[in-house]
């Protein structure tokens, strides 16, 4: 099943999303920039991809990190998981963040992210004085053991 989702350029470098496979579930996003941009090691920097959309309601835009760019550069996104809301209609940036011990280049056209496109359910919170019980209880962190 395939979403048809609008897309703008806001600049004429800017590149259509694309899948890497028939099956890939993320679409690359692509660096816009007018020189190399050197992102120092524990530094983040804001990259352009000169993109804006329109995602459907109910749906969410979700910017994750590419597994090679993280693995091999240590570039990921700052805030680990994007949100492009569906009434969002400004450009799609990447906080690139450098995870690694070295500096590291990000050029024109370079595959910086990727991106989801998820449908999610909207909650109503209730407040209330009780929960209902379960076997794990208020049990957090490693609580479920491991086997």
């Amino acid at each position: 099943m395939k979403a048809k989702i609008n897309f703008k350029k806001l600049d004429s470098r800017a590149v259509m999303p694309t899948y890497g496979s028939e099956y890939s579930a993320g679409a690359d996003l692509y660096a816009v920039t007018d020189e190399d941009i050197i992102i120092d090691s524990g530094k983040t920097v804001l990259i352009h991809t000169y993109l804006s959309m329109e995602i459907p309601e109910g749906y969410g835009g979700f910017v994750f990190a590419r597994s090679g760019l993280a693995s091999k550069k240590g570039l990921a996104p700052a805030n680990k998981v994007g949100v492009i809301d569906a009434d969002y209609r400004g450009e799609i940036m990447v906080a690139l963040h450098n995870h690694s011990s070295e500096s590291q280049t990000v050029s024109n056209g370079e595959r910086i992210a990727q991106l989801v496109i998820m449908p999610f359910l909207a909650a109503e919170f209730i407040e209330c004085d009780k929960l209902s019980e379960t076997v794990r209880g208020e049990g957090g962190f490693g609580s479920t053991g491991t086997k």
